[in-house]
């Protein structure tokens, strides 16, 4: 075996048993397998001390109903309007984020360019992507418009859009610091960033609370709504031959259709009425990932689950039984925490110490056309964290839901 490959092998073996961040010793199972990994027995309590606590969160009523079975190491399920986390478990777990770090990518980037804007692939654009990436088939020396790009991003989850994206914000190092400072803005602090694109890397991490943050941000923009909520869409393809085999100046394009199966309906899963997006993930070391957001009467969810036990569908089982609870239960129970505003918006509510009162009138969220998404007015101390050193893994792509495949859509 050649060097190079004995030592990513080496690194991967290694990583898989501290690739989550600190964990709690626990005992080997009786039949020699590999033991379930633990969380902190503390995490952050940005947005509330019960969320910093392990295991589920939740403060039913006689009349609540049932939370449903759920294997996902984290999860969360809030209310998009008030902030109100309704129910949570292991909420600030630093995991792997797989592609669900795209939205804050997007979050990031997408405002910067006119989708009406054409950028030709330079060799470099497609420099620097991880071993096994997701593509969405973007070629050198073609042109694409942003809108083609942001498509590519949110619909096949591809690694080369975004990096073609990263490459004209200034580069991948560039629009790694700009995400990074969008969390800290976003107070997603369980959030570091190493590669835009969610493939998997030393020390990149998010927590299903960051994610459920960062989607209630992305989806304030209306661009971010319209391409997490398309299902298919046609992508530019190489210019069509003639009959002697020659170029012609005609473009050909291919179908594309989005990795969410809870928007589809695809691989067996229903569709989930009244989805409004986000962004699925997957990579070995990441398990499956998703945060998933849902409107109904008049009532908007925000669900994140983090690597659930099974294959790539009980993702979006787990979630679709955590919209369904959360609706059902949302006039019940009492919220065991909230999602926080932005780093500004807490600044210019807080305390003014020369008058004792507030620096001024509370201030709430951007407002999307429909005017459902409103920041609660609610603030919470961040907790200083150590940050978990995830070892590389370089992996190889098999397969949506095969044992050993690494992917990120």
């Amino acid at each position: 075996m050649p060097a190079p490959t004995f030592r990513r092998s080496l690194l991967a073996l290694c990583a898989a048993a501290l690739a989550s961040g600190p964990l709690l010793a626990s005992p080997a199972h009786a039949d020699g397998r590999t033991p379930d990994p633990v969380p902190p027995a503390a995490m952050s309590t940005v947005g509330g001390e019960r969320l910093g606590a392990p295991g589920t969160q939740v403060q039913q009523d006689a009349g609540s109903p049932a939370l449903p079975k759920l294997t996902g190491r984290s999860w969360i399920v809030a209310d998009a309007k008030t902030g109100e986390v309704l129910a949570a478990h292991n909420a600030h777990w630093k995991l792997a984020p797989a592609s669900t770090l795209k939205m804050l990518f997007a979050d990031t980037v997408l405002p910067k360019f006119p989708k009406t804007q054409v950028h030709t692939v330079a060799d470099s654009d497609l420099s620097g992507m991880g071993e096994g990436s997701s593509l969405v088939g973007i070629k050198e020396k073609l042109s694409y418009t942003v809108h083609d790009l942001w498509l590519g991003v949110f619909l096949h989850s591809g690694n080369d859009a975004v990096h073609v994206l990263a490459s004209m914000n200034g580069g991948v190092d560039k629009t790694v610091q700009e995400m990074n400072a969008q969390a800290k803005e976003l107070q997603a602090d369980d959030t570091h960033v190493v590669s835009p694109d969610g493939y998997d890397m030393p020390g990149q991490v998010s927590s299903a609370y960051d994610l459920t943050l960062i989607a209630r941000s992305g989806l304030q923009k209306a661009d971010f709504r319209e391409y997490c909520a398309t299902s298919n869409a046609q992508f530019p393809g190489d210019y069509k031959k003639d009959k002697a085999g020659k170029p012609t100046k005609v473009r050909g394009a291919f179908g594309i259709q989005n990795t969410d199966r809870l928007l589809t309906g695809a691989g067996g899963v229903h569709r989930y009425p009244g989805l409004l997006g986000v962004k699925n993930g997957f990579t070995t070391n990441a398990g499956n990932t998703f945060t998933g957001a849902a409107e109904r009467d008049g009532r908007t969810l925000l669900v994140t689950v983090m690597h659930p036990n099974a294959g790539s569908s009980e993702v979006y089982k787990e979630t679709a039984a955590l919209l369904d609870w959360g609706f059902k239960a949302a006039p019940t129970v009492k919220p065991v925490g909230s999602l926080v505003p932005t780093r500004s918006a807490a600044k210019a509510n807080a305390p003014d110490p020369d008058t004792k009162g507030p620096a001024q009138a509370a201030v709430t969220g951007t407002s999307d056309t429909n005017g459902i998404w409103t920041y609660a007015a609610i603030t919470a101390a961040a907790l200083a964290l150590i940050a978990a050193a995830v070892l590389l893994i370089r992996r190889r792509r098999t397969g949506d839901d095969k044992p050993g495949s690494e992917v990120t859509d």
